[in-house]
């Protein structure tokens, strides 16, 4: 049985600041007995969008190279939730997660594939495929405490996604967000539970959770939730930590005695 902790915060426009957060995080969690730490989508960076590339970096970039730095550090399984990636087509970036071994090797590479061009009625419209391209592979990589399938926020409102995961074998969904408020109040747990049910995985779910700007507030609640679509874990208000344990015995009793995954007829 291993912990894991889903981080929670409150990054903003100052990249130095988010990124000396998001350590105190991981060293806390690992101190508590995390074996692996997730930390939220956009979690070295949100500011204004005029700026968001010039607050992009490549996967060897000083942001991504302290996190495997930090990893090998703490010796943890460490999902870097996502960052502002340079080298799409068109001038464009990527959104893109990376899940980093123990020893500071790169264990996965998810660009976000669904992309969040919506109006939810909070007085935003959000277009992130205007500056971001979305990312074509399913990724799912192998980690001490079971095998991660990895995903971004706005991904989790497409369950075809976390079924493919669960074919190629994921016992574990990670879910590193910034769900907006009006969002997040009425889907964000529900949906992290359906998830889990469905897939008789556990889910890591890292939050953006707080006042980021006088524009942008997101939801919070980052949480871990186990096979049976049960909340083992939550985030309280602003930065902070869930952590729960991986049962594997556990998993492996829910998926026996009620075997859903063995009975889909559509792939």
């Amino acid at each position: 049985m291993h912990l894991i902790a889903a981080a929670q915060m409150v990054s903003t426009a100052d990249k130095a600041h988010n990124v000396e957060a998001a350590t105190r995080l991981v060293r806390r969690a690992s101190e508590l007995g995390a074996r692996l730490v997730g930390l939220p989508e956009n979690f070295a960076w949100m500011g204004p969008e005029p700026e968001r590339q010039g607050a992009a970096e490549g996967l060897d970039g000083p942001t991504l190279s302290r996190m495997a730095e930090l990893a090998r550090e703490r010796k943890v399984t460490l999902l870097a939730g996502s960052v502002l990636e340079t080298g799409a087509p068109g001038g464009r970036l990527y959104n893109t997660s990376v899940l980093f071994g123990p020893d500071g090797e790169r264990l996965g590479v998810y660009r976000k594939m669904h992309l969040f061009d919506v109006e939810v009625g909070d007085g935003a419209t959000y277009q992130e495929s205007a500056a971001v391209a979305p990312g074509t592979e399913v990724v799912a990589a192998d980690t001490e405490v079971g095998r991660l399938g990895m995903s971004v926020c706005y991904d989790l409102r497409f369950p075809e996604l976390y079924r493919r995961l669960s074919k190629d074998g994921a016992t574990l969904l990670a879910v590193p967000a910034a769900f907006t408020m009006m969002t997040g109040k009425d889907h964000w747990e529900v949906l992290l539970r359906a998830r889990a049910i469905e897939n008789q995985a556990y889910v890591l779910a890292p939050a953006q959770g707080g006042r980021h700007s006088a524009q942008r507030q997101t939801y919070g609640h980052a949480m871990v939730v186990d096979p049976w679509g049960l909340v083992t874990a939550r985030a309280s208000e602003g930065e902070g930590l869930a952590l729960a344990p991986v049962d594997p015995a556990l998993q492996a009793r829910i998926r026996r005695d009620l075997p859903c995954l063995r009975h889909r007829r559509l792939d």
